[in-house]
């Protein structure tokens, strides 16, 4: 029997419910248990968000199969008109943020085709030897100043500087990056746009209004950049992004805007959350501390790999039905929204055992922290995994014994599953 309904009735669990997700961590994956041995998949209703529409509810896909099979049919499961919020963006913001995340093919082909270049193993290992240097660099300066907040200090710095340089932004320019970047993300979070789960309508439209100003900032310091490159390109990302021209197409002013956006964005929130995740991971399970220290070289790519399966830094994305389609036994219906979460399908005990432990061995696993299979998988995926691997080999060589100490401050998101703010300790050298 497919449950048709749930509002707050099954456990209490209502996930379009902002307060959701300010529950402990333990609470959360409990619910999405729960939400996992039902006999198939529950709707929700839409978050009542102002100036937006509310449509009809979404079915929520928790388990590990519905999500891949998802994944790997987009022209079911399309990411059209939006993929990144359960409702679309009302469209003072969509302008903005309406990247390559939020299209199908053949458009989204078009702009991979000649993004992807940038990302290209060749590409790529030009940073190799950047990513060390600042790393080292980040380590010198966190025993110069001391313990502190590790995600100020240590976990938003690689991947920010790192992108940043990539795109040719000037590191002046880096304090201002993170602050934009914190208000597009942390969208629901009260310290970054005033907006808590039982506000007004004013106050809601104010702070999504932060957010779109941000979006439009982010895009002036792109377009700014772009009209440079192309009148001087340096080589960098910028430069090959707005000069491609690939089989006669290249990317629009607003194409290159909104995916510089998404670079800027998803290219330092995401590691950001997995190496501060890492800490707190590795402080509260000693144990696999010892098991990577006594064989880094051998472990780290396993242990990259659970960090992302146990934190899944991106919880959601949306996609939405093309035509009628049944999947793992479930009618669904032409014009339906799916919401896949990925938190839940990475704990699916059909996949995973013990899927509450934390196992830097686990193998193999098939986790969807990158997202799922298809044409939508994280395109920076390597280059992620590269960071939070330089990042621990030079923490824990140098500063064996860091560890978390308390708990996380952590943002208020059901997209961002992620830490504000980690004070940590060590015993400097």
């Amino acid at each position: 029997m497919t449950i048709q309904h749930a509002g707050g009735g099954l456990d209490g669990i209502d996930l379009s419910d902002l307060n959701f997700w300010g529950r402990p961590l333990e609470e959360r994956a409990a619910a999405f248990a729960v939400l996992r041995a039902q006999d198939g998949p529950v709707r929700f209703d839409d978050p009542p968000v102002p100036f937006t529409k509310r449509g009809n509810g979404y079915w929520a896909l928790v388990r590990h199969a519905d999500v891949t099979e998802a994944s790997r049919n987009p022209q079911i499961f399309s990411s059209e008109p939006n993929a990144t919020s359960i409702i679309d963006s009302p469209g003072f913001l969509d302008r903005y943020v309406n990247s390559m995340i939020n299209m199908d093919d053949p458009r989204h082909a078009k702009i991979r085709r000649i993004v992807s270049r940038a990302f290209s193993p060749k590409m790529l290992a030009k940073t190799d030897e950047d990513v060390r240097r600042r790393a080292a660099r980040i380590v010198d300066e966190l025993i110069e100043s001391g313990p502190g907040d590790f995600v100020s200090k240590v976990a938003i710095r690689l991947p920010v500087e790192i992108i940043c340089d990539m795109l040719g932004i000037p590191a002046e320019m880096y304090p201002r990056v993170i602050r934009l970047t914190n208000t597009v993300l942390g969208n629901t979070d009260p310290e970054y746009t005033g907006i808590t789960p039982d506000m007004g309508r004013i106050r809601t439209g104010l702070g999504l209004a932060k957010v779109a100003l941000a979006s439009r900032e982010l895009h002036v310091i792109a377009s700014k950049l772009g009209r440079e490159r192309m009148a001087r390109p340096t080589g960098d990302l910028t430069s090959a992004l707005v000069n491609a021209n690939v089989d006669g197409e290249k990317l629009t002013t607003r194409e290159f805007g909104t995916f510089f956006l998404l670079l800027v964005v998803a290219g330092n929130e995401t590691t950001r959350t997995a190496i501060a995740h890492g800490l707190k991971l590795f402080t509260d399970n000693p144990e696999q501390r010892d098991l990577l220290l006594e064989d880094f070289d051998g472990r780290i790519a396993g242990a990259v790999e659970e960090i992302v399966r146990y934190s899944t830094p991106v919880i959601v994305f949306r996609r939405n039905l093309t035509r009628d389609h049944e999947m793992n036994g479930h009618q669904y219906k032409a014009g339906d929204k799916v919401v896949l979460f990925y938190n839940s399908a990475n704990r699916d005990e059909d996949v995973f055992k013990d899927p509450d432990a934390f196992d830097i061995t686990r193998s193999p696993n098939p986790h969807v922290g990158f997202g799922g299979p298809g044409p939508h998988f994280c395109l920076g995926a390597n280059l992620a995994r590269r960071e939070i691997t330089v990042m621990f080999r030079e923490l824990f060589t140098r500063l064996p014994d860091i560890r978390a100490d308390g708990e996380p401050d952590r943002l208020m998101s059901s997209f961002i599953n992620g830490f504000k703010r980690l004070p940590c300790t060590f015993t400097a050298p």
